[in-house]
């Protein structure tokens, strides 16, 4: 090995290698399961070649024993997953304004694979899975992404040692913003499903023999749905917002 680089540089490259691949693996768009690993992988190679003489000087000396060298590589995969997971777990917030819409509408049975997640979710959930990986696309927010693996070195330096709890923190601020964020921007369709559902109560009680059922379960889809696409482009603008300022806290 020390004929063509020494081990120092070896060392380097492999520990950047070990965070590129590991956020790779996990963020949105870039990291899902139908974006082949080689791809994934052969991206975090060429960005660990790109960024290790940016990065390199700053990569302490190799370890004198292997359980130093695998102590760290396993810190900075961890650093990287802990990155790329959270980055994903704000994508739950579209599946669960999806599931919302999809149990105010009648919907909640009309199950669809979705390409995102190894289980099939709701119709809706799925469709706003994929919207949201295309508003990801469109804005060039993949590109805050490669700025938040730069900027990860200087929030995350090697030397630091790794942050479990602040971590820990941020997963479960994520997840409850996230949760919070769907209800928001499901509330349209909420909004119109409790007034639908008072005024079909109420003529209900006027009218017993009216068939409520098979009346109101086609207006509510048709209905509902048509409230979610008027509402679609608005749900897009406030998500990514909220997104682009979840991935300006590491870029």
């Amino acid at each position: 090995m020390e004929h063509y680089a020494p081990a120092q540089q070896v060392f380097a490259a492999g520990l950047i290698f070990a965070r590129m691949g590991a956020m790779l693996m996990a963020i949105p768009g870039l990291g899902e399961t139908f974006v082949p690993v080689r791809v994934r992988l052969s991206l975090g190679l060429l960005l660990a070649f790109i960024l290790f003489p940016v990065i390199g000087a700053s990569v302490p000396a190799v370890p004198g024993d292997v359980s130093g060298v695998a102590f760290a590589v396993i810190k900075e995969t961890a650093i990287g997953l802990m990155i790329g997971v959270i980055l994903r777990l704000f994508m739950s917030s579209l599946a669960a304004a999806g599931e919302i819409i999809s149990i105010q509408t009648t919907l909640g049975f009309a199950q669809t694979a979705n390409p995102t997640q190894a289980a099939p979710s709701p119709t809706l959930g799925t469709f706003l899975g994929l919207f949201g990986l295309v508003l990801i696309m469109t804005t060039n927010m993949h590109h805050l992404f490669l700025s938040a693996i730069v900027r990860s070195y200087t929030l995350f330096p090697f030397t630091r040692a790794l942050p479990v709890a602040d971590a820990n923190a941020l997963a479960i601020q994520t997840v409850s913003r996230s949760f919070a964020l769907g209800l928001q921007l499901s509330a349209p369709v909420v909004a119109f499903s409790l007034i639908f559902n008072i005024a079909t109560g109420l003529i209900g009680r006027v009218m017993p023999q009216f068939q409520i059922f098979f009346v109101a379960s086609p207006l509510m889809i048709l209905l509902g749905l048509s409230i979610f696409a008027l509402s679609l482009g608005v749900i897009g603008m406030v998500w990514i917002d909220h997104y682009r300022d979840l991935v300006g806290m590491f870029a």
